[in-house]
């Protein structure tokens, strides 16, 4: 396995890492049982995989819980990574409910991390997406805190606009930005990218395979499970689907990505400017 370095050549991570999101409930229908997917993750430790991606808000909490007991046996050879920014108020209650980046509450949500991924610190801490209400700097000044604490070792964004990581660099390095970038969607060749060339960043994307729908295994008759997102987005809406359906005929995929380009942007988020 290829390695790349992320951010200044301080994070040495596999050229492909591994996100762990839809291993555990909360996210759609889990494709084996708790044991298999332990099993799934160690596997990949074996061949080659050293970066995990995982986040409190996955499940909520038991995705977290499932990396750090698949990971605890052979923490020193990997690199996990997790994240914040959505306000859960319970532990009995799956859905957030909003954003929340306070300070206070990062520091909160970071002593949860910890015990859950039980590990001593998180070896990359994103932002999981930009909370209009509290500025980037506050929040950087926070990792910053837990990086001097010893809790935190490098500081991520993710979904964040070109201004947002620049303010948010000069107060703590980022580390590495994670944004969706595929075939079907390239909006961050236009000014991320160059932005993240510039500072020194390292560049994550996530949903290399347009969320599934890049594999050809998603119809117009596909049925989303009720937990699956994917059901709420308009790319994936039956008539899109229909549209482009690359297996019948691969020649439509391009005019069809511009489209559904054109259409996502208008309702993808991605953090204040």
């Amino acid at each position: 396995m290829q390695k790349r370095n992320l951010g200044a050549g301080s994070l040495e991570v596999s050229a492909m890492g591994l996100g762990c999101m839809r291993l555990s409930p909360g996210h759609g229908t889990v494709a084996g049982t708790r044991q298999e997917m332990i099993a799934l993750i160690r596997a990949a430790v074996e061949r080659g995989v050293t970066f995990f991606d995982t986040a409190e808000v996955y499940g909520p909490f038991v995705n977290e819980e499932l990396v750090g007991e698949a990971l605890a046996p052979m923490r020193d050879q990997v690199v996990i990574a997790t994240k914040f920014g959505f306000q859960i108020d319970s532990e009995k209650d799956p859905h957030p409910v909003g954003l929340n980046s306070r300070p206070e509450y990062i520091k909160e949500t970071v002593e949860g991390s910890l015990k859950r991924l039980r590990v001593d610190a998180i070896d990359l801490l994103y932002q999981h997406r930009v909370d209009p209400n509290v500025p980037i700097e506050d929040v950087a000044g926070a990792v910053k805190d837990l990086i001097q604490e010893g809790k935190v070792k490098h500081f991520g964004l993710s979904e964040a606009g070109a201004q947002t990581i620049r303010r948010a660099h000069a107060i703590q390095p980022v580390t590495a930005l994670q944004s969706e970038y595929s075939l079907w969607w390239k909006r961050p060749e236009e000014e991320i990218i160059p932005t993240l060339e510039e500072l020194g960043i390292g560049f994550v994307p996530f949903s290399p395979l347009g969320k599934g729908f890049l594999t050809g295994t998603i119809t117009e008759n596909t049925q989303f499970d009720q937990e699956d997102n994917r059901g709420s987005f308009p790319r994936f809406s039956p008539e899109a689907r229909k549209a482009c359906d690359i297996r019948s005929d691969r020649a439509r995929l391009a005019p069809c990505t511009e489209t559904l380009d054109r259409s996502y942007s208008r309702h993808h988020e991605t953090g204040a400017p």
